[in-house]
């Protein structure tokens, strides 16, 4: 057996077998190497086919490492490859040390990228050169000082490679052969006196991953050392598969050199995207389909709208040249307007060679786009219940051990952290009994975000009292604690979600008086726990003294209760505040001893507020909000609910105070404009027309017409808000503003958008993301009704959203809080229909 391959013989038999079983890979045709790339005005260097990014972008401050730094791979125009940079382990996880960027510059004279990093924590410092070489990107990792002992063994330059995209392809290793694993396999950790040690599947000085495909073929040389390549899946499920080459003892100067080669389609060009909405069109909407287009590709030629015979026939609707807008990102795009298309019927578009999935024209179209996300998503996300449907029980009654008083001055991880004191009776490690009530699962993850709760209650307060849904197809038993989908109770859903989030809230000031930040897992172990919620604990209570494993069926002596972060803030006080004023109202038949507690509290918070120095510790996302604005919010909730006049005067006092932010306030204060003074109320439509300004430069930024965000969380979330603002400046002043926000953000959510054409509401259009960061996104599944962030710009300016990778969390994660907002903008067009 060749030293090249370090894994028992049996093991390299068995992939080869699987491999002639298998038969061969997609894309025999020409095996190029990528032309010499060349250092462009983007700081990239680019060849046809293939693009590296240099330090473009970096790691997430807020999440460390999300799979969007360092030297990275747009290959064919998907990104393959990340993280190119010194990392201390084989396959560093989310929370593992990521470097300092001391500096990045671009040297045209040289042709080359040098980029300065640190590891403060160890004294080491080093710099990564890149430069074009023959046929790919040449990297070297250059030390004026030799590597710290601590380092030694641990520090090593790593690649990492997209297991979607190479999982199941083949790999070479100097000359020996195998095939990458589909399934996280061995050879795995082998625990010894010195700590875990991990083995390679494969090693040599060439490395070539899918050899065989034209399009993803990747091959890394080293003119330094060894390469050894490493699953990531082995540690964790969103693991990528690893290229390193470990860091020399004793030596300075150029300690890595590697020469990275990527294959290249001659003339290659990425097929034209035709965005449209996956669901489709009010009959008087504006319709608009926007082609998304490789500037090497040309133009996309003649646009054909077919109408879909119920025989299956076509019969052309319209067909004409679609409208060049222009360049945005690294893309040209052009528009095909058919709004003068209004026949209620089943449709597709035809251009470049190929037709989308068909789509509807009828005023019913959003009638039903909103019921996954209540019937489905809403149940699935609830804590502290077990959730049932049908066959399936999604998860079980999670988290009854809730929950231990954190320590103080501990800051956490997932932007958590406790102030210098407890701000309760308790006493860290202490259980606060009355908080396993309530909530929904923040996110992807399982923490109670006390800002998202509130949040989340408020929109449906609002969507309660302007809507009125009455849809009932859930139960919900606080008795049995248990919730049935598809099983009416008799009770609006919207309510009993209102109720459930309400329960969350007032708990908390039952159990310490004031809102808290949230809950949380109190190690990473448990936070990245994937599966049944309720298997993340033992769902007992913690007591001291117990042995680990001792319980008597209501304690038990495991310290595996979530943590609550309960520093007081002014700021979650006043927008828990809110949302409890805005659920007595529509809690007040349903439940009214807990409308007149929720009323009460949120009243006595108020009057605590403003009788004492505003509490102002900041942490993160979890301590509220602007502080101001939250008051401001608290104020409008309490007027409705109490109509009296002091929080009307409160108002007016703000309103100076909201002048550089009053862009995000004009949606709450327009659904009480009635409510204001007279000055107020002129001062409002001042401010709105100030913001059309504002909305113009937006519409006129990019071919989609919504504000596309850039950074390290994606957009649709300020998308959903435009719409809303949109939908209520409408109604505010209907001669100034006219609703086309509206059928904007919702033709975006649901396909016409970068990257892509699939609608981000999942199981919601023909097509739609069917892979996303949800509970169960190990399984490569979905929840029904969950909206993921969307398009992810990266530097320069590459727009990304991954179809067949659920663990980027900036693109793919479900947000309790935006589905929340969804609703509500679906109900705003459907209104808009039924009331134009």
């Amino acid at each position: 057996m060749s030293p090249s391959i370090q894994r028992p013989r049996r093991f390299l038999l068995v992939v080869i077998a699987a491999a002639c079983l298998t038969g061969p890979e997609p894309g025999d045709g020409r095996l190029n190497a990528a032309k010499t790339p060349a250092l462009d005005q983007r700081e990239t260097f680019r060849a046809p086919g293939a693009e590296w990014l240099v330090f473009n972008n970096w790691y997430d401050g807020a999440f460390s490492d999300a799979k969007i730094a360092g030297v990275e791979l747009i290959h064919h125009g998907e990104r393959t490859v990340t993280n190119g940079d010194v990392r201390l382990s084989a396959t560093p996880g989310q929370w593992d040390p990521v470097p300092e960027l001391r500096g990045r510059r671009v040297d045209r004279g040289t042709g080359e990228i040098v980029v300065e990093l640190s590891y403060p924590a160890y004294g080491f410092d080093y710099v990564l050169r890149a430069s074009a070489a023959e046929r790919g990107l040449r990297l070297r990792v250059e030390l004026s000082e030799p590597l710290p002992v601590a380092l030694v063994d641990r520090a090593g330059f790593n690649l990492e490679f997209l297991p979607a995209t190479y999982a199941g392809r083949g790999i070479m290793a100097d000359d020996d052969s195998g095939r990458l694993p589909v399934y996280a396999t061995g050879p795995h950790r082998r625990r010894t006196e010195a700590g875990d040690t991990r083995k390679p599947l494969a090693s040599g000085r060439h490395l070539v991953l899918a050899p065989a495909s034209e399009k993803h073929r990747v091959g890394v040389r080293s003119r330094s050392g060894e390469l050894m390549l490493h699953d990531g899946r082995t540690q964790a499920q969103n693991g990528w598969l690893v290229i390193r080459e470990l860091l020399p003892e004793g030596r300075t100067g150029v300690v890595v050199e590697w020469i990275l080669e990527a294959s290249a389609i001659e003339d290659w060009a990425r097929a034209p995207m035709i965005g449209f909405s996956q669901v489709g069109y009010a009959a008087g909407q504006p319709k608009t389909a926007i082609l998304e287009c490789d500037p090497a590709g040309g133009e996309p030629g003649l646009v054909t709208l077919w109408r879909v015979g119920h025989d299956g026939s076509l019969e052309k609707a319209m067909q004409r040249m679609p409208e060049h807008w222009g360049t945005y990102l690294r893309y040209e795009y052009y528009r095909f307007d058919f709004s003068r298309i209004t026949d209620p019927g089943l449709y597709l578009l035809e251009a470049a060679g190929q037709r989308t999935s068909t789509f509807r024209i009828s005023d019913q179209v959003y009638a039903d786009t909103w019921q996954p996300t209540l019937d489905v998503f809403f149940p699935v996300q609830m804590d502290h219940v077990l959730v049932n449907e049908a066959y399936r029980v999604w998860h079980g009654e999670s988290h009854r051990d809730d929950a231990r008083q954190a320590p103080v001055n501990h800051e956490h991880f997932d932007l958590y952290a406790q102030g210098p004191t407890t701000d309760t009776p308790y006493q860290p490690g202490e259980h606060i009994p009355g908080l396993n009530v309530g909530g929904w699962y923040d996110a992807g993850d399982y923490d109670i975000r006390t800002q998202t709760q509130y949040s989340v209650v408020l929109n449906l307060v609002h969507l309660w009292e302007l809507f009125r849904p009455e849809r009932d197809e859930t139960s919900v038993d606080y008795v049995m604690r248990r919730v049935d989908l598809w099983t009416p109770d008799g009770v609006p859903d919207v309510l009993q979600q209102i109720e459930h989030g309400t329960l969350a809230l007032i708990a908390q000031h039952r159990a310490v008086g004031h809102a808290i930040p949230g809950i949380i897992a109190p190690t990473l172990e448990q936070y990245t726990h994937l599966g049944d919620g309720a298997t993340k604990t033992d769902n007992l209570i913690y007591r001291a003294g117990m042995a680990p494993h001792e319980r008597d069926g209501v304690f038990s002596g495991l310290a595996d209760d979530r943590w609550a972060f309960t520093t007081h803030t002014s700021a979650l006080n006043y927008g828990s505040a809110a949302a409890l004023a805005a659920a007595s109202r529509a809690l007040a038949e349903l439940r009214p001893a807990l409308a007149e507690d929720c009323l009460a509290t949120a009243i006595r918070v108020w009057d605590r507020e403003h009788a004492e120095q505003p509490a102002t510790f900041r942490h993160g996302n979890t301590t509220g909000g602007w502080l101001p604005g939250e008051e401001l919010n608290a104020a409008i909730e309490l007027l409705r609910s109490t109509g009296d006049t002091r929080y009307r005067e409160r108002i007016d006092s703000l309103w100076p105070e909201l002048q550089e932010r009053r862009g995000f306030y004009l949606v709450p204060l327009l659904k009480v404009q009635e409510l204001l003074s007279p000055r107020l109320q002129d001062a409002l439509h001042d401010a709105a027309l100030e913001q059309r300004a504002f909305t113009t430069r937006w519409i006129e930024d990019n071919p989609y017409g919504v504000p596309i965000s850039t950074g390290g969380w994606a957009g649709n979330g300020r998308v959903v808000r435009a719409g809303i603002s949109a939908y209520h400046l409408h109604r505010a002043f209907p001669e100034q503003f006219s609703a086309d926000g509206v059928w904007r953000a919702l033709n975006y959510l649901y396909g016409c958008h970068p990257d892509s054409n699939l609608s981000f509401v999942s199981g919601v259009g023909a097509q739609s993301k069917q892979v996303a960061y949800g509970g169960n996104r190990a399984d490569f599944s979905y929840i029904a009704g969950g909206v993921v962030p969307g398009v992810l710009i990266l530097k320069p300016d590459y727009p990304e959203n991954k179809e067949d990778w659920p663990f980027l969390w900036g693109e793919n994660e479900y947000v309790i809080n935006l589905a929340a907002s969804y609703l509500y903008l679906v109900h705003a067009a459907n209104d808009l229909l039924a009331h134009p």
